[in-house]
């Protein structure tokens, strides 16, 4: 794969490493067995490589791992590279190719914008890297590669339009695979602009009854293809041995629903113990939770190029049990607050009774970060309060420092806290809450 490299170096190095069999490699190709020293090790090389390095020499421990790391980096870098080419032969050309058009040129230019660009980068890299390999034993520098290849702007503008576009791009794409016939509306408008007793009318209703049970067998085909699709996704998180493997692989369930949902946990006072954001699969006789591996975007709502390209099971199972053993709760929250023993949110530096406090006989089962929000301004109206108070008792008259002033970021905080409340509401109408065996409140 790598045009640069020698045919003697990381791959048969790596290959003949054994720490426990300290031997060295004369230019003339001889092995001779070396001393073990205290707190060394030493490594077997082939002779070409020890031949290149031009001496004798033995391998510290340090120098096998950062071998073992090289080696991770030159095949995570090809697999990278490969699945790019592939991008682009086997997806792009064909869709720019085929005729009719399945996507427009302006579309099939959004859905790869960049990626041509970044194939680029990283062959250049690639070459570059195969280089740097092939010439290891006498340097052993890697860094100043990196630094050199990703330090340009030219990466950064690349991967900046790649990122920034990848919500348009998958839009398209999701666009683009409606299975719903696009002509099935110009026959609607046809048969709407069709009189009665026209020779093409009953054509038309009969062509349009066949289309629109095509597109439902269609969406049906797509909901099962996805099921079965997420199965496997879920299958390939679980170990072989395990029961839920068998349960899976037996064909004897059905995928009734999964959503990405955020999975809450509240101790027993009412607290927020843990958030996460959960895939949840429903299927005929068992509820399974799993974490999500592949995330496009971070908390912000940034995407991470890091997620682009998932390695590994796309979920990792967190808990499953059978449906006769959930039991439902609660189901959304018109009230968006609720009460619990007087559970109390205490305010750092409170003193005296006011706007916030009376809100702390409340506790809110909203979604975390709104929830951190409200409590955030709590706080802070209780810093303003005292700062109110500590105003009035100045003795003289300052511009911007005086008690209307005070007040009115009061009322302004105020007015935040009810506005954060009503979000927390309107989120709580989603809220589910489950009690499962052998599991804290969900």
């Amino acid at each position: 794969m790598y045009s640069h490299r020698s045919p003697c170096s990381l791959g048969r190095a790596l290959g003949q490493t054994g720490p426990f069999c300290p031997v060295a490699v004369s230019s003339s190709g001889a092995e001779t067995p070396l001393p073990a020293t205290p707190g060394s090790a030493h490594v077997r090389r082939s002779p070409c490589a020890a031949a290149g390095a031009g001496a004798d020499r033995a391998f510290w421990p340090e120098q096998v791992v950062r071998r073992h790391i090289l080696g991770s980096i030159v095949q995570s870098e090809g697999s990278y590279v490969e699945s790019l080419k592939r991008v682009l032969q086997d997806y792009r050309n064909p869709l720019m190719e085929m005729e009719p058009k399945v996507l427009s040129a302006r579309k099939c230019q959004a859905v790869f914008f960049r990626v041509k660009e970044i194939l680029h980068c990283h062959s250049m890299f690639q070459i570059a890297l195969s280089s740097r390999v092939a010439e290891w034993d006498a340097t052993e520098k890697i860094g100043d590669l990196f630094v050199a290849s990703f330090s340009k702007s030219m990466v950064l503008d690349v991967y900046s339009d790649y990122v920034n576009n990848f919500t348009n791009a998958m839009s398209i794409i999701k666009k683009a695979c409606l299975t719903k016939p696009a002509f099935l509306e110009f026959l609607k408008d046809m048969l709407k602009n069709t009189p009665r007793g026209h020779p093409d009318r009953l054509s038309l209703q009969l062509a349009l009854t066949e289309l629109e049970t095509l597109a439902e067998k269609l969406n049906e085909q797509k909901r099962l293809a996805d099921q079965v699709a997420e199965i496997q996704q879920l299958t390939k998180s679980v170990s072989d041995r395990s029961s839920l493997n068998k349960l899976l692989t037996s064909g004897q369930r059905q995928l009734l629903l999964c959503e990405t949902l955020t999975e809450t946990v509240y101790g027993d006072r009412g607290q927020l113990i843990k958030s996460k954001e959960r895939r949840v699969f429903l299927l005929s006789d068992m509820l399974v939770c799993a974490n999500i591996n592949f995330k496009p975007a971070n908390h912000r709502g940034q995407l991470e190029i890091s997620s682009l390209v998932p390695l590994g099971p796309k979920y990792v199972v967190k808990w499953n049990t059978a449906l006769p053993q959930v039991q439902v709760v609660e189901v959304g929250q018109e009230g968006g607050s609720y009460d619990k023993d007087n559970v109390l949110i205490q305010h750092a530096g409170a003193k005296k009774a006011s706007a916030a406090g009376q809100a702390q006989n409340k506790v809110y089962f909203g979604p975390p970060r709104l929830f951190q929000e409200l409590q955030d301004l709590q706080k802070d109206l209780a810093v303003v309060e005292q700062i109110t108070f500590l105003i009035s008792t100045l003795h003289g008259t300052y511009q911007n420092l005086n008690m209307t002033v005070a007040q009115d970021w009061c009322l302004a905080l105020q007015r935040l806290m009810r506005v954060k409340e009503e979000e927390i509401h309107s989120a709580n109408k989603c809220r589910l809450r489950l009690l499962l065996p052998g599991k804290p409140d969900k």
